[in-house]
Parts: structure tokens; C-alpha cells; sequence
């Protein structure tokens, strides 16, 4: 079928991904391709060696004349069909007309078989071309195609268009062009629907399976970037959840079930949550124990979670995080008991000297409570430590004080306010 000058009629223009209604009545590219095609493959013949053509291809009514050894050359497939017991080796016209090409692209085949040479065909036609290189196991052509077509990959838009093509033919250079596009374009692909099918999608995942970018790497590192932008979205979600269907080793599994839970849990689904702390602690994940607590504690089973970390505690050596977990369900006494502990085991969490300094704010004991932050920003500054002693500056009306603090925090944390 030949273009007939329009977008809505072009053969090669429907091919292209995705649809604007404004654009219909727009005049195709196709005219301007075929010239500058035709020019150049009209200059590439007048340099080659004069050959007689000894076999035609048929294509509806069109015949396209090849030289037999040279399309013998592209393939054993061929080379079995024009050579071997077959009918067309003893033929000099073979109908073409059900394998999946129109004349156009079979015109480029005869080229190239003479020219070895894909660079100045329009996108379209090597994408034709990969197409039948892949049917008929060419592999010299299907390689310059995938070469010369990651070559041109420049914008999402475009990796948007390339990208379904070299999945669908297995094209795994063009893949990676696609994809370091799309990478490099992070976090802002990733509101994209169509870069969202791609990564998130169990499917999508499968497609890139079989060109090998299914990793394990690469969906941490998505996770990680999505994880950055917001703790709570489906994207994130389902990232994470293509990591756990990456994982193979051990190790892997723990740190994306682990991971999944933090984000189940920051959503407050509890109870799938707990599903992906437990599966991790069972991988290995020692402290996503913790993890399964705290959602039992959301779940309003909090003595079930005290037992929990208390185990936990008995079949391991404590460590300081465990005990500043066990008393998040304690109370009174025992709750400063397991913190002062948790700080002698572990002087680098926070946690506890924020809660020492809440109770000395309880009890009006403004400079002792700033003292005890002092602690923990004199060899770790976080954030969260020095706004809370920057109102505590404000509540003592030491405004330069306060205003020092801030400026840390902002430098630590140039976007913590908003």
C-alpha cells in the first residue's frame, strides 16, 4: 500500500506510537522520505559492481529482481531455499507476497544484500528491515540494524516509540539506548504512563527479560529514585514489587521484602505490610522482625509486638536498636530503662535523647532538655534534632540560637521545611 499524502493513510505513519486527533489532516513525512531515499540508494547502486539479477521476488503485483547468492548470503534460511532441495532454487520468481513485507521493504533487502550498508535509509525502513532480519535469522543485518538504530535514539519520545520495536524483535542494543534515555531523564520519566508501563508492569518486566534488562540492579535503583520522590505512591509500590520478582539470591529477597514493607507500612496497609517484614525475616532480614512489631502494634496488638522484640532479644545478642524498639510498647519506668540502655549499647540513635528531653520539657527543665540534645548533635547532626532544639531556642526566646540551628538543618536539608 502506498502512501496516499496524509497521516491517517500512511502505511508507514500508523506504525509510529501513539495518536494526536489534531493531527489527521497533516501531510506525511513519507514523499520527503522516499525522495531522499531514492536519491541516495540511486547513488549507492552506481557504485557497486554491475551484476546480473538471476531470481525476482514477488510482492503482490510488484517483482523485485536480486542477485540469488547474494540473498543466499543474508541467512542460512535463505541460502536453504535458493540452494537446497527446496522448489525456488530451481525457480527464478518466488511469490512473497505472506511473509510480513511489502515491496518497499523488500527493495531495501536487495540493497542492503548488495550495499552491506543500512545508514541511509529513513528510520522506518530499518525498522522493516530488523523486522524481517528477525523472521529469517539475518543475523549480520539484524546487528547493523540495531546498531544504526540505537544511533538515533535522542529523546523519550523517541525511546517511547523504539523501545516496543526492540522488544518486540529482541533488539537488545536499541533496548539499551531506550532505556539509558529514560534512565537519564529520572525521576521525571517516571510520571509518564507510558515509562510507568514499561517499568511497573509485571509485563513489562517479562519484555525485558528477554532482552536481558530484567535485573536486579536495575529495579533498585528505580525503587530507590521513586522511594526519594515519595514514600506512598503506587508507582513505588509496584517498583518494589518488580525488585522482589528480580531477586534471586537470598540477600536480594530480604532487602526488597524489607522494603516493600517499609513502604506498606508508610501507606498504612498493616496487615500487607506484615506479610512482606515476615517474608523478609525469613530470607534473613533481622531487623524487619522490627517491622512485623510495629504493624502488629498498628493493628492494636501491642503486647504481641512487646513479646516479639522480647524474643528477639533472647535468641540474639541485644543491640542497642532492639532496645529502643521494645520500648516503644513499654511504659513508665521500663520504657527509660530500655532507652538508656539502647544508648549505651548504640550512642548514635536519636530516638532516645529526644524522648529524654521531651520529659525534662514536661518538667520545665528547659536548659536540661537542651543539654541532652546536645548530645547527640555534638558528634551526629540530623535534621529532625536540630529543629526540635531550634524550638526549644524559640521557647527561651534565644532567637540567634535558634536561627543557627536552622540554617544547619537548611544546609543539611535544603527542602525540609517544604
Amino acid at each position: 500500500m502506498d502512501c496516499g499524502g496524509c497521516v491517517i493513510e500512511c502505511p508507514k505513519g500508523n506504525l509510529v506510537h501513539g495518536f494526536s486527533p489534531c493531527s489527521i489532516n497533516d501531510r506525511c513525512q513519507c514523499p520527503q522520505w522516499t525522495k531522499q531515499e531514492t536519491s541516495t540508494e540511486e547513488s549507492v547502486r552506481l557504485g557497486l559492481p554491475d551484476v546480473e539479477n538471476d531470481i525476482s521476488f514477488c510482492i503482490g503485483s510488484e517483482e523485485i529482481d536480486c542477485v540469488r547468492w547474494r540473498i543466499a548470503a543474508l541467512s542460512d534460511n535463505f541460502k536453504a531455499m535458493l540452494y537446497g532441495g527446496f522448489a525456488e532454487s530451481k525457480m527464478t520468481k518466488t511469490v512473497f507476497s505472506q511473509n510480513g513485507i511489502c515491496s518497499w521493504g523488500r527493495r531495501a533487502v536487495e540493497l542492503y544484500s548488495s550495499a552491506k550498508r543500512i545508514d541511509f535509509f529513513c528510520p522506518m525502513t530499518v525498522l522493516e528491515l530488523l523486522s524481517f532480519a528477525n523472521r529469517f535469522c539475518c543475523e549480520e543485518m539484524k546487528a547493523a540494524c540495531d546498531v544504526h538504530l540505537a544511533s538515533i535514539v535522542e529523546s523519550v519520545d523517541d525511546a517511547l516509540i523504539f523501545i516496543d520495536y526492540g522488544l518486540e524483535e529482541r533488539a537488545p542494543l536499541l533496548v539499551a539506548s531506550c532505556l539509558q534515555v529514560l534512565l537519564r531523564e529520572l525521576p521525571n520519566s517516571l510520571c509518564n504512563s507510558n515509562v510507568m508501563n514499561i517499568f511497573c508492569s509485571s509485563q513489562g518486566r517479562k519484555r525485558l527479560a528477554t532482552v536481558g534488562y530484567h535485573s536486579f540492579l536495575l529495579y533498585y535503583f528505580l525503587s530507590q529514585v521513586a522511594m526519594e520522590e515519595s514514600m506512598v505512591s503506587k508507582t513505588t509500590v509496584m517498583l518494589l514489587e518488580r525488585l522482589g520478582e528480580c531477586a534471586t539470591e537470598r540477600w536480594q529477597k530480604a532487602l526488597a521484602f524489607h522494603q516493600l514493607g517499609c513502604v506498606l507500612l508508610e501507606r498504612k496497609e498493616y496487615k500487607d505490610a506484615q506479610h512482606s517484614f515476615e517474608a523478609a525475616a525469613e530470607a534473613g532480614h533481622l531487623y524487619s522482625v522490627a517491622g512485623v512489631a510495629r504493624t502488629k502494634y498498628k493493628q492494636g496488638q501491642p503486647y504481641s509486638a512487646y513479646k516479639l522484640i522480647s524474643s528477639l532479644m533472647f535468641e540474639h545478642k541485644p543491640t542497642g536498636w532492639m532496645y529502643q524498639e521494645r520500648a516503644l510498647y513499654n511504659m513508665g519506668k521500663e520504657k527509660g530503662v530500655d532507652l538508656d540502655i539502647a544508648t549505651e549499647l548504640d550512642p548514635s540513635l536519636s530516638f532516645p535523647y529526644k524522648y529524654r528531653a521531651l520529659l525534662k520539657a514536661e518538667e520545665k527543665q528547659i536548659s536540661a532538655r537542651i543539654l541532652e540534645l546536645d548530645k547527640i548533635i555534638g558528634f551526629k547532626l540530623s535534621p529532625d534534632c536540630l529543629e526540635f532544639r531550634a524550638r526549644m531556642f524559640i521557647a527561651l526566646k534565644d532567637y540567634d540560637s535558634a536561627i543557627r540551628d536552622i540554617r544547619a538543618l537548611l544546609t543539611l536539608e535544603p527542602n525540609y521545611i517544604t
